[in-house]
This record gives structure tokens, sequence and C-alpha cells, in this order.
């Protein structure tokens, strides 16, 4: 599939980086795609960004390091110069050819949102359209929200083969509505909560997610096959089962460990594959938050001997 929008390797190339820079890429909004791209150069060489193709789409950017005395380009020419400071969020217009001088190490998160994405989640929310976002020049903006999700999805960025698909649409699902109500006046409707699924409806959801223990299943694939929004889908799903459904699938992976554990000539990086994780070090990271110990002392207190695994 050929990449169209702004993020991953497009994005390094506008900031003339050597290598394409780690994205992760959620498609939860019809065929609309959201990414996030974390780029950094600790020694780049003077000179204008590149440009990006003009198109009805946004980036949104978190900034991680100090950027002072900016050089801002729109459309051609320049137009201000500012400071950028770590932990300030800016909004660009990408019909507008945004463009920056680059002079001095930089690095930031940059969520890709095109206009398709807002004006699904408007759709869902049964609220007009968003007309624009307030993409002004140089603004930073104190987003406390957007640095929160900035900071989760980072880890999923430095180790890709752990994010699993429904983590990444439920961040990038919450980012794009937070962007939508803040920057673009999205108004929510206040209306009585809706209740959880069907029983019929959780069930099937729940057999459809543990199908799938690897986490590769998207959002908007499950809440298709129920005839529901991807929005909706989550939200009854948490209110149904008590967690959001990739926190659910983390769980069931723990579940499935636990019942593999009970072989215990089994091998812990074996057991790491058969339940869905990446790796013995991604299952020892999430099976101890979630049970309080690590898989070796779990299987030990649950075996009643010593497995001398460490």
């Amino acid at each position: 599939m050929t990449q169209a929008g702004a993020y991953g390797q497009r994005l390094g190339q506008f900031l003339r980086l050597k290598d394409a820079p780690p994205a992760l890429v959620a498609r939860s909004l019809r065929s609309a795609e959201l990414a996030v791209t974390e780029t950094r150069n600790d020694h780049p060489e003077r000179g204008l960004s590149g440009s990006l193709a003009a198109e009805d789409a946004f980036l949104v950017s978190l900034k991680l390091h100090d950027y002072p005395d900016c050089e801002l380009w729109e459309r051609g020419k320049s137009v201000m110069r500012a400071d950028v400071r770590a932990g300030t969020t800016y909004l660009y217009d990408l019909k507008r050819d945004p463009r920056y001088v680059i002079d001095k190490p930089f690095h930031s998160l940059f969520f890709y949102i095109p206009r398709s994405a807002l004006d699904s989640i408007a759709e869902q929310s049964h609220v007009p359209r968003v007309d624009d976002l307030d993409c002004q020049v140089g603004v930073g903006h104190d987003d406390g929200i957007i640095r929160h999700i900035g900071a989760s999805l980072q880890e999923g960025l430095r180790r890709p083969d752990e994010a699993n698909q429904l983590f990444i649409d439920h961040m990038m699902l919450g980012l794009t509505a937070h962007v939508a109500q803040i920057y673009g006046g999205l108004q929510r409707k206040s209306a009585p909560a809706r209740g959880g699924l069907a029983p019929w409806q959780a069930k099937r959801a729940c057999e459809r997610l543990e199908s799938d223990l690897g986490g590769k299943l998207s959002l908007q694939k499950v809440a298709a096959e129920l005839d529901l929004s991807v929005s909706h889908f989550s939200r009854a799903f948490r209110i149904s089962v008590g967690m959001p459904p990739h926190q659910w699938l983390l769980h069931q992976r723990v579940k499935a460990a636990k019942q593999l554990m009970g072989v215990r000539d089994l091998p812990l990086s074996e057991i790491a594959m058969s339940a869905g994780f990446a790796n013995q070090s991604h299952f020892t990271r999430v099976f101890s938050s979630i049970a309080g110990v690590s898989p070796a002392v779990w299987r030990r207190e649950a075996l009643g001997a010593s497995s001398g695994e460490a």
C-alpha cells in the first residue's frame, strides 16, 4: 500500500532526515489514516525544510526539545520568528505549505490528522463538521492531554513490536477527538450516556479479540462486525467489560500465559510468543504490571516448586 499522508518516510524527507523516522499508523476512522511520527536530529545541516504536498490535512506537533528563534515559513515565504518550547503543542495546516529553517537540533512528535478523520469524528458524534483548526503561526499551546498521549505513544514508537493495534487506534482516536473539540470547536451533544453492548455483542467482540492475541486486529474491524462506529463500540465495550479493548486484550494474554505456565517444562520465551507477546521482556513487563509478580515467581508459587527460571 502506497503511503499518502505526511508521516513516516514522507515526514522524514520533509525534515531532511537520512533514515525514515519511526511511525505508528491507525486506520480506525473509515479509510482515514491517523499517524504519529517521532522525528529527531541532534546534528542537522542548516537549511530550509522540504515542502510537503498540499493536502486537506493537519499536523499537530508536540515539541520535545527547545527550538529558540525558529524561522517559520508559509506559502513560500518567511512569516515570523518564534521561540519554540519543549512540552508545547503547535498546529500546522498542510494547505498553507508550512516550513521552517533547520539550524539547530530538534526532537518532536508529529500527529497526522486528515480532514476526513475530523469529518468522521463529527459524524459519529452527530454534530456539525469542524470548519478548520486553530493553526496560528508560531502560537504554542500548553496541552496536558496531548503530552500524556504523546508519552504513551512514545513507548510504542520505541518498541513497535509490542504496540498492539488496538492500543494505537485507541490513543489516536482519543487524540483526534480532543483536537477536534479544543482546536476545532467540535460540539459534543449533551445526551444521556448510552449503555454497554448487548450480551451477544459483548460475547462476539471478546471472541473476536481473543482470536488475535497478537493484537493485529483493528478497532474498526471489530466495530464493523457489530455494525457500530468505532467511538460507540469503544465506549460501550468499556461500559460492558470494565476496560478499553486494548487493556482487555493484555489481560487475556496474561490469562493465556498462566494456563501455559502450568506446563512445567515449557520455557517462558515460548510461552511469551504463544500468548501473543512480542518477546519475553515484553511478557515480563506486562505480566508483572497486571499480576503483581514476575512470570517466574508466579509459576513457582503456582506449581509449588522452583522452576529455576529468572
